[in-house]
């Protein structure tokens, strides 16, 4: 079995962003070699998801809103910040929507479901943060 491991990194503009980031895995796949295996996407930080999902517009800002409604940024609401931060929504909004995805590899492609893509979802960003992207297979 062959394994390849290959870091994204990424600075957004804005507090709250979602990132297509499938063509970049892809792209990893690609260089990987491998044609049969899984693929691992794993958001490395505390406050940063990857998710599959749709990638239609009006379905990500769904997604925003119902993370806003459950964990709204506020300063003052949460405990964390006695520790100096602001960012407890993050932490929580992460919880929500996980740290990873696994993808089957098939035929050397992403074997996915019809419209499912990968995303970066960042909840405390315009910081420089890191995805890993492991590919395991033959």
């Amino acid at each position: 079995m062959k394994s390849y491991k290959e870091e994204l990194w990424f600075q957004t503009r804005s507090r709250r962003e979602y990132l297509n980031i499938t063509p970049e895995v892809e792209k990893a796949l690609k260089k990987s070699g491998i044609q049969e295996g899984l693929c691992l996407v794993n958001a490395m930080h505390i406050t940063a998801s990857v998710y599959i999902n749709d990638n239609e517009p009006g379905l990500i800002r769904d997604f925003d809103d119902f993370l806003e409604g459950i964990a709204p940024y506020d300063a003052r609401k949460y405990r964390h910040h006695q520790t100096g931060e602001d960012n407890g929504d993050a932490h929580l909004k992460r919880q929500i929507f996980g740290r990873e995805v696994v993808v089957a590899v098939t035929g050397g492609n992403l074997d996915f479901g019809p419209w499912e893509q990968i995303f970066y979802a960042e909840f405390d960003g315009m910081r420089r943060k890191r995805v890993l992207v492991k590919i395991i297979g033959e």
